[in-house]
């Protein structure tokens, strides 16, 4: 534990639950979240995440997590648009997603969830019912690969004869999950509360999906490009601006982040968390990946503004009855 920690000893603390919510780029800030809580001796029992948030803490369970700061923090424009595997003739998706699992695997290998230190769900969506699923088992890439599978842009995933997609849909911040895992107090961290911060963000009223212009990044920094089957013609109707307006690709992932934004706003007033970490993110795009140091701060600096409720639920729940794991004594 960490000097001055929170948390203190695992036997007198309540079994501590987090619950990493999805926010695509914005989940960047999930690193800097756990650094903070466990500079401050608050370790998690159980981890569940969706989407990025399933990424963020199945790497950090795999003892990976300083592996993804740096690879993040090292991410540029250029280097997006060097894994962006277009792939409109085929799939289900924009993204083919290979060069990034080829990344992740690279780290992870054939890593199981069940060989984790502790309880870990990344949650799906059934493509075909729209249920909820926990992805509890199995190699740790295919569960993040299929949680962070966006409708659209990247393929669905196959798995036990189920066709998964992204478990942002049906459960942002998975605070049921870590409760049915056993968890008795839950840490949620939201990266879709800071409505607000849209209005921070400068520049146009509505900027491209990426926070940049792919398109006109691509033909200046990789001009052998331009007439490659790659960067077809259907491609650059998909993610072309022809006036001060969104791209196609730009509304339907705006469109995507209202969907999960309101369904976040559900889904967290019906079973909210004990602790309630919200990152202000708002004024950073969706798919802002290169912007991984303001995000990591930010999550730092929203564990830093949640320290008193964390004290609070740490002191309460510790005195709490606990429940026992020994069988009752009969007479």
């Amino acid at each position: 534990m960490a000097n001055g920690g929170t948390g203190g000893n695992r036997s007198s603390r309540p079994r501590i639950g987090i619950a990493l919510g999805g926010g695509v780029a914005r989940g960047w800030a999930h690193i800097g979240v756990l650094r903070a809580l466990k500079r401050y001796g608050i370790e998690a029992d159980i981890v569940c995440g969706a989407s990025v948030g399933a990424l963020v803490g199945g790497l950090h369970l795999a003892g990976k997590l300083g592996v993804l700061e740096e690879w993040v923090r090292g991410l540029s424009r250029m280097k997006i648009v060097g894994y962006l595997d277009l792939r409109l003739r085929q799939g289900g998706g924009l993204i083919g997603g290979d060069r990034l699992m080829a990344e992740m695997r690279l780290h992870l290998g054939d890593l199981r969830i069940e060989e984790l230190p502790v309880p870990y769900a990344a949650v799906a969506t059934d493509l075909a019912t729209g249920h909820e699923v926990w992805l509890q088992d199995g190699e740790l890439a295919d569960a993040i690969r299929a949680s962070i599978s966006l409708p659209g842009v990247f393929p669905p995933v196959l798995i036990d004869g189920r066709w998964m997609i992204d478990g942002a849909l049906v459960n942002p911040v998975p605070v049921s999950a870590c409760r049915a895992l056993g968890a008795q107090m839950v840490i949620g961290v939201n990266l879709a509360g800071d409505i607000l911060g849209k209005a921070r963000k400068p520049g146009a009223a509505i900027p491209t999906a990426a926070g940049f212009d792919l398109l006109k990044l691509i033909d200046e920094e990789m001009p052998e490009t331009r007439s490659s089957s790659a960067i077809g013609a259907l491609t650059r109707r998909i993610f072309r601006r022809d006036y001060e307006g969104p791209s196609l690709f730009g509304v339907m992932v705006s469109s995507l982040g209202i969907v999960t934004d309101r369904i976040t706003r559900s889904r967290l007033a019906g079973e909210p968390p004990d602790v309630h970490i919200a990152p202000r993110l708002g004024h950073i795009g969706l798919t802002e990946f290169d912007r991984a140091d303001d995000c990591i701060r930010e999550g730092e600096a929203a564990v830093e503004r949640a320290l008193p409720d964390l004290h609070d639920a740490l002191a309460v729940f510790a005195t709490s009855p606990r429940e026992s794991t020994r069988a009752p004594v009969r007479s």
